[in-house]
Parts: C-alpha cells; sequence; structure tokens
C-alpha cells in the first residue's frame, strides 16, 4: 500500500511565519493530516484480480443476454415465415 507523508511540522512553522497562532496552526495541522489520510486511503480500491473477477462476470452475462437475443430472434424469423407461408398458402387457393 502506498502511503503519503506530511510534514507536520514544516506546515505549522510556515503557518506560524504568517501570523497563524501556534494553537491554531497546530489544529490546522492534524485536521489537514487527517484530510490526507482520509483522501489517500487506498483499502477500497479496487485490485487488478477485482477487475479480473468483474470482467469475467460482465462477459458472462453478455454472453447469456446475446443467446436470450439470438434465441428471440431466431424466433420471430420462423414465426414470419410461418405467417408468409399460411398466407401464400391462403392466397393460393
Amino acid at each position: 500500500m502506498a502511503t503519503m507523508t506530511f510534514d507536520t511540522h514544516k506546515f505549522i512553522k510556515t503557518l506560524e511565519a504568517s501570523g497563524i497562532p501556534e494553537k491554531q496552526a497546530e489544529a490546522l495541522a492534524m485536521a489537514q493530516q487527517e484530510s490526507l489520510q482520509a483522501a489517500f486511503d487506498y483499502r477500497d480500491l479496487a485490485t487488478k484480480g477485482d477487475v479480473k473477477e468483474s470482467e469475467l462476470r460482465l462477459d458472462a452475462r453478455l454472453a447469456e443476454a446475446k443467446a436470450e437475443i439470438i434465441k428471440w430472434v431466431v424466433g420471430l424469423i420462423f414465426m414470419q415465415t410461418g405467417v408468409i407461408v399460411a398466407l401464400m398458402l391462403r392466397l393460393a387457393k
């Protein structure tokens, strides 16, 4: 897991040099550090394995959807052919 370093001492000294009181500078440094830790928390990120697993599941669902579409199209073609044949036989009489 990657980590991010944050120099709180330097941050506090920079704030104090700009006129911010020490207590307030320390509070800001702690808040900033907590914010950065939360922003760079990598535990919730997907791994390559997670992505691959999702791709495999998606591929399987797409294959099922394609099979279902093909089944319906073939069924409709047979139905349409049956209707055309029935109409032609009726017209041939």
